[in-house]
């Protein structure tokens, strides 16, 4: 699994241009399971196990991750861009980025010596960052780009025996471990969603549910980890090597309580995250038609929507492992 969650991170995804993911997963799935791509770019996908389920079940992780967009290009030639999903801009000044995942940059800023009084304090605004190309100036930048394309904030896969750190590690966690469950034989009928468009807050999780209509949901996440100096108590949130997270609450969703309950008393390595805050697919799941109840889990993640998000293999496994848990739980009706 951890061979291929280093091919889904090193591809480049940005919210709306998800296709080199997309064709990652649909090589590895196809053949294993029912899959369409709908018109918005979502995969969705129907699991046959060796037993009905009493309950139409949807697994959803998203394909896309946070980056960048070019909205100008300055008589310089110097690319001014506008943030896709959040990133602070404490993480992008000097760091090299890939444009429509071959053109290389670096997002430059004014040196620190030509600014004045309180600005040398404060960080950047976005409007203050640029990207250099190495462009002669605006005609020779727009021989190579042109507005709306897309780039990422390179970042190295590095891992050893216990951590991996990366690029998009949010949500290309929950798509390497949602193939993995479709790979393998199941028990119980599922369906699933890669959905797009998740960093934007636009939801494509939100139609693909729609088209799939399912009673239940299990949504598999990245969300924060500040397991780090200085942070202590429920402000850490949630903690790398403590096993999956399950919420009970976040911005957009109020979990279904006995989902959440059975998850925690499952005996498998999982963690309560301890803020309400973020939000993710389920927001947009747990609303549809007439309602679906949904229990979201999580790996926890240091340094997220960052170049070097860092998480913890234990809790990709325990992700595992607890999504098979709740998926034969829900399907067989032993979770009411």
């Amino acid at each position: 699994m951890f061979e291929l969650l280093k091919k889904l991170c090193l591809a480049d995804a940005t919210s709306g241009d998800e296709t080199a993911v997309r064709d990652i997963i649909i090589s590895e799935i196809d053949g294993f399971c029912d899959w369409k791509i709908d018109n918005c770019g979502n995969i969705l996908v129907e699991k046959k196990g060796k037993k009905r389920s009493v309950k139409r079940l949807m697994l959803d992780a998203h394909t896309d991750e946070v980056g960048l967009i070019i909205s100008g290009v300055t008589a310089e030639g110097c690319l001014k861009f506008k943030t896709v999903g959040g990133i602070d801009t404490a993480v992008m000044a000097g760091r090299r980025v890939r444009i429509n995942g071959k053109l290389p940059g670096v997002i430059g800023i004014k040196p620190i010596h030509l600014l004045k009084g309180d600005d040398a304090k404060k960080l950047p605004k976005e409007d203050a960052l640029y990207i250099d190309i190495g462009a002669a100036d605006k005609d020779d930048a727009l021989k190579y780009v042109s507005l709306g394309d897309r780039a990422v904030i390179l970042g190295e896969w590095i891992e050893n025996e216990e951590k991996i750190l990366s690029k998009a590690l949010d949500d290309r966690v929950g798509c390497a471990v949602l193939i993995k469950l479709l790979r393998e034989a199941s028990e119980y009928d599922f369906c699933a969603s890669f959905s797009w468009g998740e960093e934007v807050g636009l939801r494509g999780a939100k139609t693909a549910a729609f088209a799939l209509n399912p009673q239940s949901a299990i949504v598999l996440e990245g969300t924060t980890a500040a397991d780090i100096a200085s942070v202590s108590g429920a402000e850490r949130v949630c903690e790398l090597s403590k096993g999956v997270v399950v919420s009970f609450m976040d911005r957009s969703t109020v979990y279904d309580r006995e989902y959440y309950n059975r998850a925690l008393s499952s005996g498998l390595l999982c963690q309560t995250k301890t803020a309400v805050s973020g939000g993710n697919d389920s927001g947009a799941i747990h609303l549809c038609r007439e309602g679906v109840r949904t229990i979201a889990l999580s790996a926890p993640c240091r340094y997220i929507h960052s170049a070097s998000s860092v998480v913890d293999k234990r809790d990709i496994t325990a992700m595992y492992d607890m999504a098979k848990y709740m998926i034969n739980g829900i399907c067989s009706g032993e979770i009411k």
